[in-house]
């Protein structure tokens, strides 16, 4: 199979779903999360068995939560999520969850490391009752405000805009030298344009994931997309790399280079993929719903991030170099 040969096919197919992925984006929005839209993160541990999320949920019905999300963490814990913040409704929770089960009983709370800044306050809290099945311990207690959500929001967008730029700076200074017959800085841009195609398309899915599933987007999320922006680069650099030192061995046209190039690196790309996705795959399967967040759109980007290195970057320079001796002969 000619990779570059269809380079129009795959050039237009991954534009389309970069563009379906924005326009969801800017008509559906992404399910955000307590970390950028302010809101309260708790997390309990039980001594014995668990009581079920149904059961939970029952229970705090009457404190009519907000936006209410309860995970299981591991074989024993809760991670509830809502709205709501403030000392006076974290206790009000406590106190339902310590009778939760709709059994009565006494208990002795404990504070321990308690930490109060602004709009963010957390706490580490023992609970004990008389009835040994009840019987957890607070784990974790965070508490956004507004304000601290809209900073997060700001602090997110503005690293995956210095990594982006980091990424192009790099790649233009490691491929000085290649300048013929396309210059070292278009490598950059090449594969910019194909982490651009990586993030969007995750970005997409997570918005047809937050509408119809009720995933969140969390700080976790910015992390796995600054995760993959670095593991696309990595996988474009060795076609690149592979790029550049045939150009010094083989003469020809550039288009046979670099489809030789795709070619002598796809076993190495494939590989690499399947192996960091079946380690993923068991992390989403096996490591609970805490760690979801993070497994997830890395589980979606870096797929796309190797398709991208091979599919989209490698085919733009390729289509960079036809417009330019084009361009030239006219």
């Amino acid at each position: 199979m000619k990779i570059i040969k269809h380079r129009k096919f795959f050039l237009t197919f991954s534009g389309t779903l970069t563009l379906i992925s924005i326009l969801l984006w800017i008509i559906l929005g992404l399910n955000l999360g307590i970390d950028f839209t302010g809101g309260s993160l708790l997390e309990i541990e039980y001594q014995k068995d668990r009581p079920t999320v149904s059961q939970l949920n029952q229970d705090l019905a009457d404190l009519n939560l907000k936006g209410l999300k309860i995970q299981t963490a591991g074989d024993k814990g809760y991670v509830l999520r809502f709205q709501e913040t403030g000392e006076e409704i974290h206790q009000k929770v406590l106190a339902k969850l310590n009778t939760s089960g709709s059994q009565e009983s006494n208990s002795n709370v404990k504070i321990e490391n308690s930490q109060s800044d602004g709009n963010i306050n957390t706490s580490a809290v023992k609970i004990e009752t008389s009835a040994p099945s009840q019987n957890f311990i607070e784990k974790k207690f965070e508490s956004i405000g507004p304000s601290i959500g809209a900073e997060l929001k700001t602090k997110a967008f503005y690293a995956i805009i210095l990594v982006v730029i980091a990424i192009v700076i790099y790649i233009a200074v490691a491929f000085r030298k290649v300048s013929y017959p396309v210059s070292s800085w278009k490598y950059g841009v090449a594969a910019i344009i194909a982490l651009v195609h990586d993030i969007f398309v995750t970005i997409g899915i997570f918005v047809l994931l937050g509408k119809f599933f009720g995933f969140e987007v969390n700080t976790p999320f910015v992390a796995a997309l600054l995760t993959i922006l670095g593991y696309s680069v990595n996988d474009t650099i060795v076609v690149f790399d592979r790029v550049r030192e045939n150009l010094h061995k083989y003469e020809g046209e550039f288009e046979e280079i670099v489809e030789k190039s795709i070619w002598e690196t796809m076993a190495r790309s494939v590989n690499t993929i399947v192996t960091v996705e079946l380690a993923l795959l068991a992390l989403l399967i096996f490591g609970g719903g805490v760690i979801n967040d993070f497994v997830l759109p890395l589980l979606i980007g870096i797929f796309f991030g190797g398709y991208s290195s091979i599919f989209i970057a490698s085919q733009i320079i390729v289509t960079w170099q036809k417009l330019d001796w084009a361009r030239k002969q006219g």
